[in-house]
Parts: structure tokens; sequence; C-alpha cells
């Protein structure tokens, strides 16, 4: 896909802010996950012809600089800037760590018609089945953090674990699928402005939900969640789609957390329907 990188400004935030489609197509802006960049919603993105895809690096990953400190207020507070900069009153995306922040920023006021959240957290993840995990993960975290820092980036970006990470999260048979998932996780879960970062948005992830804030929401939302994703059972899905004033939840099957690699044709087709709906207000 053709595409455009540009740099600017949001909440005093350098970031880079990467562009599909048509300049003068309607816009979309997408928030990835964490660890991730721009590349992990790509596929999703080529699937939405007619349209212009906005995906910015997160503060602290990819090419965009850190926040001060990463607290899911400051990760709202930026993507609300940044929207309203780039492309205010265009629907917003995000997936799995991104749901969250986009749930924040719209709870906040964010200037957006629609939102879509894709594979959302619903399930805290210091609570109920994944309680262990995630207090095993955290501890990884800081470990990487409290080490001098050749280690602790040695750690964190170590081989054997993100292919442990990816291959938790694969759940395609098809052995080529999985071979370019497992590639674009090592070329790009490891690129972080710093190990501080990292440590603080993974404490911003776990310690966070899209429920939290779901009755503050007042845009339409689409949410697209999988049978087989193993961060958040698909029962907590549809407690979490009656949480939210107007929303509707779209589940695919045989796919779990990597609905942006595995199913992205799926995944744009929910989207575009959605995005084509008038909701009452709009009928108005």
């Amino acid at each position: 896909m053709p595409q455009r990188r540009r740099t600017v400004t949001a909440g005093g935030v350098r970031t880079a802010v990467f562009e599909y489609g048509e300049p003068d197509a309607p816009p979309i802006v997408f928030v990835h996950g964490f660890r991730g960049d721009h590349h992990g919603l790509e596929p999703v993105a080529a699937h939405l012809p007619g349209m212009r895809v906005i995906i910015p690096d997160l503060p602290g990953f990819g090419e965009t600089d850190a926040l001060p400190h990463a607290s899911i207020d400051a990760y709202a507070a930026w993507l609300r800037a940044l929207v309203a900069a780039e492309a205010p009153g265009a629907p917003v995306l995000g997936h799995s760590f991104g749901s969250i922040v986009v749930a924040h920023a719209a709870a906040g006021g964010l200037e957006a018609s629609r939102i879509v959240l894709v594979n959302p957290i619903a399930t805290p993840a210091l609570a109920g089945a994944n309680r262990a995990g995630s207090l095993l993960a955290l501890g990884y975290y800081r470990a990487a953090a409290a080490l001098p820092e050749r280690a602790g980036l040695a750690l964190l970006g170590a081989p054997p674990i993100v292919r442990g990470m990816s291959a938790f999260m694969v759940k395609t048979r098809d052995r080529a699928l999985t071979r370019w998932i497992h590639d674009q996780h090592d070329r790009y879960f490891s690129r972080y402005a710093s190990r501080r970062s990292v440590l603080e948005a993974f404490d911003a992830s776990i310690r966070h939900t899209v429920g939290e804030v779901a009755p503050r929401i007042a845009q339409p939302v689409q949410l697209i969640a999988a049978d087989r994703d193993d961060i958040t059972p698909l029962e907590h899905q549809h407690r979490l789609r009656t949480r939210f004033p107007d929303a509707r939840l779209a589940v695919l099957t045989g796919v779990g957390h990597l609905v942006h690699y595995e199913r992205p044709r799926e995944a744009a087709a929910i989207i575009r329907r959605f995005l084509a709906e008038a909701s009452p207000a709009e009928e108005r």
C-alpha cells in the first residue's frame, strides 16, 4: 500500500503518523496495541479501500516519543489532541491496549463520530483467571526496568520471550501465516523509547479496562471479539456490550487475540457495515 509518513506534535508529544489511502478520502484513525506499532494494523487498513486510514505510533513505541508519565489518562489526552488536530469527528478504532486508550479518550470527550474496539480488553488483568499470568508478566517488565540498561534491554527483546508471546496468541493453522505473524512480532514488538515507557504502558494496560468507562461513551460502538481470545473470554465481551449506551458485538470464530493479523478482511467488512449505518441522531 502507498504510505505517507508525517511527524506532528500532539499533546506536546512528537508523534509519528502513517497514512494509507487517498488524501481526500474519508478518514478513520487506528490505535494499535501494547508493544506494537503502526505495522500491526496495516492488514486491516489494506481492506478499507476508499478510506484514509491514519495510524499513529503510540507514545513510547515505534517512532513516537514517550510520554513524561504513561498513565492511561495521559494516553487518552494525547489521543484526544491528535484526533482534534488530524481528523476531528472521524471514527476511531482501537485494538487490544488501544481499545482501552480509545475508550478512555471517548469517555473524556474524544471528537469521534463512531468507535470501533477490536479484541477489547473487558476483563481486569489483575483479577480472575488472568491474575497469575499478569503478575508474572508485571514481574518480568519490572525486572527488565531494574536491571542495568544493557541487560534490561536484552531481557525485553529476548527472542525466546518474544516468540513465546507470539506463539501464545496465534490460533491459525496456516503455517505460512503463522511464520509471517512471528516475523512481524520479531520485527516490531521491541521498538520502544525506553524500558520505563514499556513498564508504564504495561502497568496501564493491566490496571484498566474498557468496561470501567463504557457507560460514559456516547458514540455508537462496534465491538469485534474472537471466540478463542485468551486475553478476554467471550462471555465477558457479551457482558461488556451491555455496559455501553449504544453498542453492537460481532464475534469472529476460530481466531484469538490477533484478529488484525488472522482475520483482517472480515474485521474490515464489519467496520464498513458499521460505518455505513445511520444512527437515530444521524438520521435526524
